[in-house]
């Protein structure tokens, strides 16, 4: 199974990415389908391609702590414990996010990737190629699974190719979900 992903082809998704695209990713379990999520356009195009009520809240991938911190108001001290003790992993924080005089110049967590709630979930990912996807992108990325909405989540590249085909940008190929 691979862990790395060609330089080019990352690259070439991290630049999809940051002009508002979508790409799938292999992270530790599945394939999810990631967007720039500070770009609302972005992330609506998820809810149309997977067909996912707006009423469903979205998980944003972040490649470090500091990139966490910079989306939500205040970063607890527990928060801060457990991010350093289980990321990258499969802990979810939900923190609330920052409001828009919080913002200093700085793009902020759109109401659709939140399902216009106060809060976000955010994760950083185990896997190697999520990780230097988010990091090559430079922006945090909102990414559910790969597939349409309530189907079997996609564990290869070839699932998310039949699921979703020419609706998404690209597929970068990781092989299996770990």
């Amino acid at each position: 199974m691979p862990q790395t992903a060609d330089p080019g082809e990352l690259d070439h998704a991290a630049r999809l990415l940051r002009a508002g695209r979508l790409v799938a990713f292999p992270t530790e379990t599945v394939y999810g389908l990631g967007a720039n999520a500070l770009d609302a356009e972005a992330v609506a195009r998820i809810y149309a391609v997977k067909r996912r009520p707006p009423t469903s809240p979205l998980i944003v991938h972040v490649a470090s702590i500091e990139m966490a911190e910079s989306l939500v108001a205040n970063w607890p001290e527990n928060a801060d414990r457990l991010a350093r003790r289980f990321w990258p992993g499969p802990l979810t924080l939900v923190l609330e996010k920052k409001l828009d005089e919080q913002l200093d110049k700085q793009p902020g967590i759109p109401a659709i990737v939140t399902a216009n709630l106060s809060t976000v979930g955010l994760r950083m990912p185990a896997h190697p190629i999520a990780l230097a996807l988010i990091r090559a992108a430079g922006v945090p990325l909102a990414a559910p699974s790969a597939n349409r909405f309530t189907e079997l989540s996609p564990t290869t590249a070839d699932h998310v190719r039949r699921s979703l085909g020419s609706e998404i940008d690209y597929i970068l190929n990781g092989g299996p979900a770990m």
